[in-house]
């Protein structure tokens, strides 16, 4: 993850005094518009002493991860009073459930493709991306995104609804699959922190199996073919790093009973008791093993064996999964 960068900090709190005064030559002066002035104020003020960031208590850095989700942080998480506890937990629950109810259901048919995901944070909110769009009135091409956006915790989750909200306005335009991830770097990169990207996998299925993908930054897909798998790797950096670039597509045929595997790093670097890494090759091996599992079937296959593997190890990250699958 990215060092915090103060100087859009800054910026984003001259902001937030530059709304507040607005605010109150609209509505008149009163408590809440003052008492969050001052604590604008305060920040900027700490920034010019040195001492952003630093808890008032403890006297360490709050993190900065904290400070992505509320630069007005004086204390760090550990520090903060029972009321200020449970305000962050009311709003940790939101933010899950805001997010859980951002995904599509786990199993899908779509005019020739059957799909199954599995979506795991790694706490509260996760920073994974998984969508599923599929054709409109019941024909047409389906969609399928996978990603993960750098960092942790509420301020990734933010930005993966971000994505979430780009990617389902951008479809219903018909834009060709690298227009269309092209448009929403340049939507993501102009709108989140310097430092802030996102890998992403973005794919159109038509019925007759072609599929067409493009691969930002993300780890590969794995093209799963009468029991052979091929990698599909990355065509482009990711989300995020420039604002224009080239977001080349591969294409694909797949026959009936092909797949489609998809997964973020939490799944390939789980690690055991030894600090040994699950790993790509591993995974290349299962679903070629198991190519033919249903989709659901597949997934539950890999989990399990991530777990036999993992063998009581915690789970560091949050782990997402997915099979598309061509229809017999």
């Amino acid at each position: 993850m990215a060092a915090i960068n103060q100087d859009i900090l800054r910026a984003q709190l001259e902001t937030r005094k530059q709304r507040l005064d607005a605010a109150m030559a609209r509505a008149g002066r009163n408590g809440e518009f003052e008492r969050l002035m001052h604590e604008v104020d305060h920040a900027l003020e700490r920034m010019e002493e040195g001492t952003f960031g630093i808890c008032e208590s403890c006297h360490e850095h709050v993190g900065d991860e904290w400070l992505r989700v509320n630069p007005l942080a004086k204390y760090c998480i550990e520090h903060l009073n029972l009321e200020q506890q449970r305000e962050l937990q009311a709003d940790l629950d939101m933010a899950s459930h805001i997010q859980r109810g951002l995904l599509p259901k786990p199993d899908v048919k779509m005019d020739g493709w059957e799909l199954h995901f599995h979506y795991a944070p790694a706490g509260p909110v996760s920073g994974d991306y998984c969508d599923v769009i599929p054709p409109a009135n019941g024909g047409g091409d389906s969609y399928f995104l996978l990603g993960d956006v750098s960092g942790h915790g509420v301020a990734a989750s933010m930005l993966m609804t971000q994505l979430h909200a780009t990617f389902r306005s951008l479809v219903s335009l018909g834009l060709p699959v690298n227009k269309l991830v092209e448009t929403a770097n340049r939507i993501f990169c102009e709108s989140v922190p310097t430092g802030q990207y996102a890998t992403l996998v973005c794919g159109r299925a038509n019925r007759s199996g072609e599929v067409e993908i493009s691969n930002a930054g993300h780890l590969p897909v794995l093209a799963v073919q009468s029991g052979k798998v091929a990698r599909l790797g990355a065509t482009s950096v990711p989300l995020g790093m420039f604002c224009l670039g080239n977001f080349p597509v591969q294409k694909i045929q797949l026959g009936a009973g092909d797949s489609l595997v998809l997964f973020t790093d939490g799944l390939s670097e789980a690690r055991n008791a030894r600090d040994a890494e699950y790993g790509i090759a591993r995974l290349t091996n299962l679903v070629g093993q198991r190519h033919t599992l249903s989709p659901s079937a597949l997934v539950e296959a890999c989990l399990s064996d991530v777990k036999t593997f993992s063998n009581g190890a915690a789970r560091a990250d949050d782990q997402t999964l997915m099979v598309l699958r061509r229809a017999a």
